[in-house]
């Protein structure tokens, strides 16, 4: 493998496309997401998966420094798992991340950091092991970069509807978990494709629990989730003026007669960023 960067900068939305689907792969770059996941797992039926592989890490092989592509791989309890990551190690290919499907343990995170030193990681928590052990993977490693949920695996262990509010406290562990790890949080994709408004909304509800990026399964679903990041007009305009009462620096200070506290001036700057301010 050759040398990777240390870190992801921050992104709003993840596309994926089929790793046996190479035509795909140069459209899904183009079409203005911010990251791009080639995926090797569950998009890519088993007997295709060796195939895939080859053709995935030729792709990557070509690619500049500084490219937007990632990989995902199967969970390492599995044998596509370890044909993935082995080819990994010996191509002369450096993806711009890799995601570690089923992530269940932080064991299996230290172990993929010690396999791939320096490559950016993302644990995909989609079981009720990898749930409940969700704070300690976010801790596993300094590679480690992001958590993403999981939603269809999970619910359909969990027996629940792939629905919001069935998942919503898994939602609420998995954002907790990585903001105490200073981890960015990625949510599930919107699954219909035909509905962007649905998508731009869900996206508003998954900002306000807390999390930064949402994974996308078509490239028609950008513009409404980077719609739905963006913050509101009226919600900008606030932002900016708590971040201008704070100006001179005060431990606190008062806006239309309401406190305005570091909490507040954090929560106004974290506003700000998603505006691209």
């Amino acid at each position: 493998m050759s040398s990777a960067p240390n870190s992801l900068p921050a992104f709003r939305s993840l596309l994926f496309v089929p790793g046996d689907r190479p035509e795909r792969f140069v459209k899904a770059g183009s079409c203005g997401a911010d990251l791009v996941c080639i995926d090797l797992e569950d998009a890519v039926a088993p007997a295709a998966r060796a195939q895939a592989r080859v053709a995935v890490l030729s792709f990557l092989q070509q690619q500049p420094t500084g490219h937007h592509y990632g990989l995902r791989i199967s969970g390492l309890t599995t044998a596509d798992g370890l044909r993935d990551l082995l080819a990994l190690r010996e191509a002369c290919a450096a993806p711009a991340f890799v995601m570690l499907a089923k992530a269940d343990n932080a064991e299996q995170i230290a172990l993929l950091a010690a396999q791939l030193p320096g490559l950016p990681l993302i644990a995909l928590i989609e079981t009720v092991a990898g749930l409940q052990a969700a704070p300690r993977i976010a801790c596993a490693h300094g590679q480690l970069q992001a958590l993403m949920l999981g939603g269809a695996d999970l619910s359909a262990e969990l027996g629940c509807a792939f629905a919001w509010e069935p998942l919503l406290h898994a939602r609420s562990v998995l954002v907790a978990a990585a903001a105490g790890a200073g981890r960015m949080a990625i949510d599930v994709p919107w699954l219909d494709v035909a509905d962007a408004e649905g998508a731009r909304q869900e996206t508003q509800r998954i900002v306000a629990l807390g999390f930064t990026a949402k994974a996308l399964i078509h490239p028609s679903q950008v513009v409404p989730v980077h719609a739905g990041l963006m913050p509101s007009s009226a919600d900008l305009a606030r932002a900016r003026r708590v971040v201008q009462a704070c100006a001179d620096g005060p431990a606190a200070a008062l806006l239309d007669g309401i406190l305005i506290d570091r909490p507040v001036l954090l929560s106004a700057r974290r506003i700000l960023l998603r505006a691209g301010e």
